[in-house]
């Protein structure tokens, strides 16, 4: 199985960082959950980002 190239669907860069934020995702409905970090992968060249992913999703049922 070939392995794939992440492509940034604005620009066409190959070049990526992952980041987060100071907020986590949390319900709606449960204001006091402290939910999960969000991990954005950001191309570098133009600063698009391509994806956001929950670092712990298991934590947004708690």
């Amino acid at each position: 199985m070939e392995a794939t190239e992440k492509r940034c669907h604005d620009c066409g860069g190959n070049s990526f960082v992952q980041a987060s934020d100071f907020i986590n995702l949390r319900p709606v409905d449960k204001k006091l959950a402290i939910g999960s970090e969000k991990v954005y992968t950001v191309c570098l060249n133009c600063g698009e980002v391509v994806s956001i992913k929950v670092k712990n999703p298991e934590k947004l049922n708690q």
